[in-house]
């Protein structure tokens, strides 16, 4: 079924009469918001995402105006959605769209791929939405819904497996009407051929899906690598002077990047409250040269899950009696500074539940 010229045929007759999906970029042709809303909905739920695509175009509502833009607006801005490499990549992509194309986003897919932090699947989307180009987007929902259609078990993170879907996904498209037929399958894969419980009676292709007729619906489609993830230990130290608190940006190549957080003491096991007096007036000795401190509060342990590491830890809030040395990177912040600040959501969730802010 793979050369069935009725494939695309089919999908868009659906598409045109009942695909009902709203969607607030859909039909959109202008390539910088088309982009705007793929970097955000990498990695983030259309429902999160949205509200977050909207604070953008509002702020920021071409791409000059993000590229003159400061680093730290825009993070603030994306403050939440996690990922925030994609939010340095947007910010790196404006400014070089901006210098060097003069604002205007290229139209051509090999300029557009050579983007930072612009993949195939993303250049194929900017390219079929924006120019209609016809060039097959491959999200998960298109692997989802070919992998089944066709009943293909070849994993889709494998290498063998990227390059024949690829393939596949490029002999399928419309070529006549790419832009309809990329948006056609996506939401065919977000409202009928859902991972769970798919819609197969209401499906355009139950009557010759493999998947269907074979019974193997919930096992497609394959994947062949097992994530591992690394477990981190975060204990922060919220140390508090006069109406200050010591707040530092990350500048390591490390997660969370260019966003603010405390003072981070960071273990290889978790912290037990038992002894933790010692250890932490251990650590503070050695680690930010100070003794003179209280211990106030210690928060629950918490755990963030990033993509390939899980983050637990704890925030001990300490009274410092005297201020800590200047040398140490640190900045004695207001609160009403911290409200102004980027933090990692692992940081933002204890402010917001702890009422620290308020």
């Amino acid at each position: 079924m793979a050369k069935d010229p009725f494939f695309s045929s089919r999908l868009l007759k659906w598409h045109k009469t009942h695909n009902n999906r709203e969607m607030p970029w859909k039909g959109e042709k202008d390539p910088y918001k088309i982009w705007l809303s793929e970097i955000i909905l990498q990695q983030t739920r259309v429902d999160q995402g949205l509200a977050y695509y909207n604070r953008f175009v509002k702020a920021f509502p071409t791409i000059q105006l993000l590229a003159k833009s400061s680093e730290k607006k825009v993070l603030k801005l994306w403050e939440g959605l996690g990922y925030y490499s994609r939010c340095r990549n947007l910010i790196h992509t404006a400014k070089h769209i901006s210098k060097t194309y003069k604002g205007k986003f290229p139209d051509d897919f090999e300029s557009v791929s050579q983007l930072k932090g612009i993949g195939p699947y993303t250049a194929s989307a900017i390219c079929s939405f924006a120019f209609n180009q016809p060039y097959a987007v491959l999200d998960g929902n298109v692997f989802r819904v070919i992998s089944r259609v066709f009943g293909i078990t070849t994993p889709i993170d494998s290498t063998a497996g990227k390059k024949f879907f690829t393939k596949l996904a490029n002999e399928l498209l419309s070529k006549e009407e790419p832009a309809l037929y990329n948006q056609a399958i996506m939401d065919l894969g977000a409202t009928i051929c859902k991972p769970k419980q798919p819609l197969c009676e209401q499906c355009p292709f139950a009557a010759n899906c493999e998947a269907r007729l074979h019974d193997a619906v919930s096992f497609l489609p394959v994947k062949g690598k097992k994530l591992q993830r690394r477990k981190r230990f975060f204990n922060y130290v919220i140390a508090v002077y006069g109406n200050g608190f010591y707040v530092r940006e990350r500048k390591e190549k490390d997660i969370w990047q260019n966003l603010h957080e405390f003072i981070l003491m960071e273990t290889d096991k978790p912290l037990a409250v038992t002894g933790l007096q010692k250890k932490l007036s251990a650590w503070m000795a050695t680690s930010m040269k100070t003794s003179a401190f209280v211990i106030e509060d210690i928060s629950p342990t918490i755990q963030q899950e990033l993509t390939h590491q899980v983050i637990s830890g704890k925030f001990i809030t300490v009274r410092l009696t005297r201020e800590l040395p200047a040398a140490l990177g640190y900045r004695r912040i207001s609160k009403s500074g911290l409200r102004k600040m980027a933090f990692p959501k692992f940081i933002r969730q204890h402010l917001a539940t702890s009422g620290m802010l308020d």
